[in-house]
Formats: structure tokens, C-alpha cells, sequence
């Protein structure tokens, strides 16, 4: 073998070597849409960037899978006459929730938004008007996006937004998580979640069963959508089937303390 051809081999089994290196090490993070695998039942899912890479933004997707804890989450972008039923669970539960809520629901929702705060629940930022935040590349936009949710939670409550992001539908990159992290935020994904947004087309409960307890697993960050009456529905069962099966339930602090 001529030594031109050997140098070129080495080259590319070097080349290969590093970029594997960097896959299993998780240095690599896209743009993309958060989404999930789950392997094995009880078991977390694997999503498309790890722990590790989310850390280094302050973002997590999962908690400690040591201990059988539940942080429940909530997404809003308008009201379907469901979330006055779900408060009403979690209270009879005793559960802390985070409702990560837009402009709008905030604008139209008042009682409901200062109900979340005084019974103890945390709201977090949705963004203004749930753009598509990985396409907003210049930072001043990014940013009031965030800020301008910020001063509407100030005006409708008299209090201070907690600095909890959620992209909306879940679209980010590593822009984003950056510009986030500047801006004091803790960006929150999940580790669960289905198809409960479509209210032309509710999952039955024996659907929503069938995905959200054999896939419920230790420092599960769940996402439902507050918008479905499939939820509203069921809550009070599925939190005491979660219960009956050994889960308690954290806030996003205890989350965030854990990592």
C-alpha cells in the first residue's frame, strides 16, 4: 500500500473515530423539534439531546430517575373552559403545577392566571405570541418575546414572572438556549407527553391510559395541554393511579435543586 493511500485511511478512521467521540459524548446540539423515544417500559425516554448537553444551558427534560417524582406541567395558548376543573384537582391533590402560558391566554385569562398564583402553582414564559422561536436569530427579538410576557404577568398580578421557558411546540436550538440562559431563564422540556392538543379529535381516557401510565417513569417532567377536556376529565384518576403506583409529585424548583 502506497503511504499517499495509508495517510488517507488513517485520516479517515481519525475522522471517524472523533465524530463518534462526539456523539456519544453529546457535544453536538441541533435545532429540531423536542421529541422522544421510549425504549422500555417505566423507563425514561431517550430525547434528541441528552442531560449532559442541556445542562450546560441551564435546560433540563428529566429529573432524578432515582426517585419516583412527578413535575407536572401545563401548556396554555388560549382558555377551553377546562383549567377552572384542573386547579380544582390539583388542589383537592395538594399538587403544585407550572402553567407555561402566551400573551394571550394572560390578557383574556386574568382571574384564572392570579387563581395559578395564589394557590401556589408556578407560571412560567410561553412567549408573547408562540412564534417559532428558532427562527427569531436576532437577540433583541428573542428577548422581548420573553420580556414582554414578563411586564403583562407583572401587570395582571402585581408580581414577577418565575424565569421558566418553554419553547413553543417545542422547536429550540442552541441560539435559543443560549439567548435564554442570558435572559436568567431555566429552560424546561419534558420527558412525557401525547396527543391531547387536538380538540377536533380528543383522545378517549382509555387512550390517554394506555400512553401516559405505561410510560410514567421516575423525574418524569409531564406535559399536558390545559386546552383538553380529555385532561380536565381525567386528572383526578390519573394523579391517583400515578399515586397508587408510588409517585409523589415536585415543583420545578425541587427539579432544578436535584440536578
Amino acid at each position: 500500500m502506497r503511504k499517499r493511500d495509508l495517510l488517507i485511511i488513517i485520516g479517515a478512521v481519525a475522522a471517524a473515530i472523533a465524530l463518534t467521540a462526539g456523539i456519544l459524548s453529546g457535544s453536538a446540539l441541533e435545532t429540531g423539534n423536542w421529541g422522544l423515544s421510549f425504549r422500555q417500559e417505566g423507563a425514561a425516554p431517550i430525547g434528541p439531546a441528552s442531560a449532559e448537553q442541556l445542562k450546560k444551558y441551564n435546560a433540563v427534560y428529566l429529573g432524578d430517575t432515582s426517585q419516583q417524582t412527578i413535575y407536572l406541567t401545563f401548556d396554555a395558548g388560549y382558555e377551553n373552559g377546562c383549567t377552572a376543573k384542573i386547579l380544582d384537582t390539583l388542589k383537592k391533590h395538594n399538587i403544585s403545577a407550572a402553567f407555561f402560558l402566551v400573551g394571550n391566554y394572560i390578557e383574556k385569562n386574568a382571574d384564572l392566571v392570579r387563581r395559578m398564583v395564589d394557590e401556589g402553582h408556578i407560571v412560567g414564559n410561553h412567549t408573547m405570541h408562540h412564534y417559532d422561536m428558532s427562527k427569531l436569530a436576532d437577540k433583541e427579538a428573542f428577548s422581548r418575546e420573553l420580556t414582554d410576557l414578563e411586564e403583562l404577568f407583572r401587570q395582571t398580578t402585581g408580581r414577577e414572572l418565575p424565569k421558566y421557558y418553554r419553547p413553543p411546540q417545542g422547536i429550540y436550538s442552541e441560539q435559543n438556549l443560549q439567548m435564554a440562559k442570558e435572559l436568567g431563564y431555566r429552560t424546561v422540556f419534558w420527558s412525557l407527553a401525547y396527543v391531547d392538543w387536538n380538540n377536533d379529535n380528543q383522545p378517549t381516557a382509555e387512550q390517554a391510559y394506555a400512553k401516559l401510565l405505561p410510560r410514567i417513569h421516575n423525574g418524569a417532567v409531564v406535559l399536558l395541554h390545559s386546552t383538553s377536556r380529555t385532561n380536565a376529565e381525567i386528572l383526578d384518576d390519573l394523579l391517583t393511579k400515578w399515586e397508587n403506583m408510588g409517585y409523589t409529585f415536585g415543583t420545578l424548583e425541587d427539579l432544578y435543586a436535584a440536578q
